[in-house]
C-alpha cells in the first residue's frame, strides 16, 4: 500500500506516512450483502414459478381452445354441419381453396401462440436466462387475447420488467440454489 500524498510505500498496520504524516484512510471492506436479498431472491424465484406454471396451463387451454375453433371453422366453412343452413358455395375452386388457406392460417397461429406460451413457461420454470425475455415477448402477444391472455400479459409485465425485477432474474439464473425453497 502506498500513502496516496507522497507515494511512499506505507508500513503495514501504519495509521500514518512516515516521509510526509499524512493519516492513512483504512480501506473498506468489502461491500457486505444487501440486507433481504435472499428473502427478495426466494420471494421473486416464487412469484417466477407460479408465473411459468401459469404460462404452461394458458399453453395448453390455448391449444385445446384453438383446436376446437378450428375444427368448428372447418366445420362451418366446409358444410359439415346440418344444424345450421347455409348456402352452398356451388362449383366456385377458389372459394374452397381460400378456406384451405384460412384454415391452415388459422392452424398455424394456433399452434405458434401455444408454442410460445409454452417456451416462456418451460424459461421461467428453469429460470433460463432468455426465459425472462420469452416470457416478454409473449405478454406482449398474448395481451390483446381478452381476458385471459391480458390479464397474463399484464402480470407478466409487471413481473418481468423493470430494472429491479431484471437483477433478481439474472441472480436467479446464475445461482439457481438461492431459488429452492
Amino acid at each position: 500500500m502506498f500513502c496516496s500524498g507522497c507515494g511512499q510505500a506505507l508500513q503495514e498496520g501504519a495509521q500514518s506516512c512516515a516521509a510526509c504524516g499524512r493519516a492513512v484512510n483504512p480501506v473498506a471492506s468489502p461491500m457486505s450483502a444487501i440486507p433481504g436479498f435472499d428473502w427478495q431472491l426466494r420471494n421473486y424465484a416464487t412469484r417466477i414459478k407460479t408465473l411459468g406454471i401459469f404460462w404452461a396451463v394458458y399453453a395448453v387451454v390455448a391449444l385445446l381452445t384453438g383446436i376446437a375453433g378450428v375444427g368448428f371453422l372447418h366445420a362451418f366453412l366446409g358444410n359439415h354441419q346440418s344444424w345450421m343452413p347455409h348456402e352452398d358455395f356451388g362449383d366456385n375452386p377458389m372459394m374452397e381453396e381460400w378456406m384451405r388457406v384460412l384454415l391452415h392460417v388459422v392452424w398455424v397461429a394456433v399452434v405458434l401462440r401455444a408454442a410460445l406460451a409454452a417456451i416462456a413457461a418451460w424459461g421461467l420454470l428453469t429460470h433460463a436466462p432468455w426465459g425472462r425475455i420469452m416470457g416478454i415477448i409473449a405478454a406482449f402477444l398474448c395481451i390483446l387475447k381478452l381476458p385471459f391472455g391480458t390479464a397474463m400479459g399484464i402480470w407478466s409485465l409487471i413481473t418481468l420488467m423493470g430494472y429491479r425485477n431484471s437483477v433478481l432474474y439474472d441472480h436467479l439464473s446464475i445461482a439457481p440454489d438461492k431459488a429452492n425453497l
